[in-house]
């Protein structure tokens, strides 16, 4: 009977709220992901892997296992149409890699750039996505875009670090090896929406870690155009305040001038601040691209080759990316930090 107590108890401890979560800092259910025998009531757990595979998952590849739960729930990383996507919770979504043509630009409907350009191309057949067929590894490195999966970037088995990124060492099996360590962040809940005052609070080491695959997109000798893991200076850090769109580009408020879709970098950064930055924060990799995916090419926040945000999903019948500014004037934002366009033409219709 006193077996049988204990028992109870800790059924109902794990189901009010303080037990490990699936990950949680460690691995906590095997048989979520994987598979003794490959089997289960004698038929192939994955038709599409008969014969199992190294790792003895539950499906073909360790990114459709981790798609099996987070695809439309659990954070909602991959919907079910890219043109009605998932509320965006700041790490954009790998839904619009299905897309035919994200080029919004002159002539984008005649001169398409199909959806694996929208941001990291994983191995997924589940999805219908595989690996880049154009660029064989991550530019600015030389990690090889066959293996690009979620488990490139996430520790599986958990660990203490935001979003269970990995740090310093091996990953994949030694396929590769990370020098920089886990950024620091505070992320939205799995239900969460992103907004200016509920939004991913990037604190240090983004641009760094990023290094770890596009090195050379930091190096003085590199391929490196705009600035990034570098302090935005007052003039910049003043501009971004008062910005307030293009129809008011000098009407901001420092308390409430942080704009969801233009983050920077900062250690006293909270999921909820609203106030726009100092000389001191940073501009970094985050700041202009999404870490999954976007509408737009190479998961950039907003679409970079348009003239006017209402121009975006014109040309290629992509999804819209939503303009914080909700103004048929708004051009790009770019322009929270650089205001170059106050005396630009209105929009004319």
């Amino acid at each position: 009977m006193r077996n049988l107590i204990l028992i109870l108890a800790a059924v109902c401890f794990a189901l009010v709220g303080n037990a490990m979560a699936f990950h949680d800092h460690g691995a906590a259910h095997c048989n979520g992901c994987h598979t003794m025998h490959n089997s289960e009531g004698g038929a192939p757990i994955d038709p599409d892997s008969p014969t199992g595979n190294d790792w003895l998952l539950k499906d073909a590849t360790p990114s459709d296992v981790c798609l099996s739960c987070h695809a439309t729930r659990s954070g909602a990383v991959f919907g079910a149409d890219p043109l009605v996507p998932p509320s965006e919770k700041g790490g954009g979504n790998f839904v619009y890699l299905l897309e035919d043509n994200i080029n919004d630009g002159h002539a984008g409907a005649t001169n398409p750039i199909p959806g694996y350009q929208a941001g990291h191309s994983i191995d997924a057949p589940s999805k219908g996505v595989g690996p880049d067929g154009i660029i064989g590894q991550a530019p600015g490195g030389n990690f090889p875009a066959s293996s690009l999966g979620c488990s490139s970037c996430h520790d599986p088995h958990g660990n203490p670090n935001f979003r269970m990124l990995y740090g310093v060492g091996s990953i994949q099996d030694g396929l590769y090896t990370f020098t920089q360590p886990a950024p620091i962040a505070e992320g939205l809940g799995l239900s969460g929406i992103e907004s200016n005052s509920n939004h991913t609070a990037y604190q240090d080491g983004w641009s760094a870690w990023c290094g770890n695959c596009h090195g050379d997109f930091h190096n003085a000798n590199g391929n490196l155009v705009h600035p990034s893991n570098e302090a935005l200076g007052g003039t910049i850090a003043n501009a971004y305040n008062l910005y307030n769109g293009t129809d008011d580009p000098y009407g901001g408020d420092q308390l409430t001038a942080y704009l969801a879709s233009v983050p920077f970098e900062d250690l006293t950064n909270t999921v909820g601040s609203t106030a726009g930055p100092t000389g001191s924060g940073i501009v970094m990799c985050m700041t202009c691209h999404r870490a999954h995916a976007t509408s737009a090419p190479n998961a950039g926040r907003w679409d970079f080759n348009v003239t006017l945000l209402h121009e975006d999903g014109v040309e290629s019948g992509s999804y819209q990316i939503p303009d914080p500014y909700a103004s048929l004037n708004q051009r790009s934002l770019c322009n929270k930090c650089h205001v170059k366009d106050y005396n630009d033409a209105p929009y004319v219709p």
